[in-house]
């Protein structure tokens, strides 16, 4: 089993593999990413994980930058592409695929998103009566 050593890394890129996302292309994806870092030779500076389901289904295939924490959706192998070109390798977010940024704060979703907005997560003083 590998262990990479980390120290040189800017970035980590999560790129869901889960089924909604594979249907969509995340293997492809996720091979047109690690391309695209060796192509740009960037293969010390960027670490890619591939993850289950990150729970963003309808915005398949999901890619989220960190430690920006920006999250894209509908990400294609031509979209994976300029995300490693603009976002890791010139700080250019690619606004236009945007789902959510980290505001430091919390995450939020661009003013023009088109995405889906979800549902919510209860909050723990909530009191689900149907238990009973």
């Amino acid at each position: 089993m590998t262990t990479w050593n980390l120290s040189e890394t800017k970035h980590h890129l999560l790129i869901c593999n889960g089924s909604s996302c594979m249907r969509k292309g995340g293997e492809e994806v996720t091979q047109a990413i690690r391309e695209e870092i060796t192509n740009l030779n960037l293969d010390s500076a960027i670490h890619t994980t591939r993850t289950r389901c990150n729970g963003r289904c309808k915005d398949a295939c999901v890619v989220i930058v960190y430690p920006e924490g920006v999250w894209y959706k509908a990400a294609t192998s031509e979209l994976g592409r300029e995300i490693v070109q603009e976002h890791l390798a010139r700080n250019k977010i690619v606004e236009d695929s945007v789902i959510y940024k980290y505001d430091f704060e919390r995450f939020t979703a661009p003013e023009n998103s088109s995405c889906v907005v979800g549902i919510c997560k209860p909050q723990k003083n909530e009191v689900n009566l149907d238990l009973k």
